[in-house]
């Protein structure tokens, strides 16, 4: 029934098929992806709609169109924080003197930065704040990167303003 032609006919007919995929890939990339880096994400936008606002054409204002964080943290439930901490376990503990890849974070809330005995912090720290109110925190939280160059932490950041509050919460209720 089938012969080695057939079969070499098959083989060939998908090879071809996945080529032409290949390729439209390669074109509609070529098409579609405008070169620079507007918005740190490897994409510029190709096209803006005029709004009349100026700046970043209304990114910065949808972004803070939100409650401010202390508003925020105010009214934040420290019990939602503790499901959010399970993100932050795999490199920080919460006993005192319980260093993980990260320091510990009992009494995190209102000590001094880079004040964790026997952790050897990058620096970057020192430079961004004195000591971990809330405030301080969340920026943090929100990009470890962007509010510290330079730090150790890895983590890319917790974008919804409200598990931050929470996270924070929680964290306050921890040795303070």
């Amino acid at each position: 029934m089938f012969d080695t032609m057939t079969m070499t006919k098959i083989v060939g007919g998908f090879c071809g098929m996945f080529l032409v995929f290949l390729l439209g890939k390669f074109v509609a990339e070529t098409i579609y992806h405008v070169g620079g880096d507007d918005h740190g994400d490897g994409h510029t936008q190709a096209y803006i709609i005029d709004t009349g606002e100026g700046g970043d054409h209304g990114g910065e204002a949808m972004a803070d169109a939100g409650p401010p964080f202390e508003e925020v943290y105010a009214s934040a439930d420290p019990a939602a924080g503790e499901g959010l901490f399970r993100a932050c376990k795999a490199c920080h503990k919460l006993e005192d003197g319980a260093n993980g890849t990260g320091p510990h974070l009992y009494g995190i809330v209102g000590r001094a930065v880079d004040s964790v005995d026997g952790y050897n912090y990058s620096g970057a720290l020192a430079t961004a704040a004195d000591v971990w109110s809330p405030e301080n925190l969340n920026g943090f939280l929100e990009n470890p990167k962007e509010y510290a160059p330079g730090t150790k932490m890895s983590y890319k950041g917790m974008d919804d303003v409200e598990d931050r509050a929470n996270l924070i919460a929680y964290l306050g209720t921890i040795g303070g």
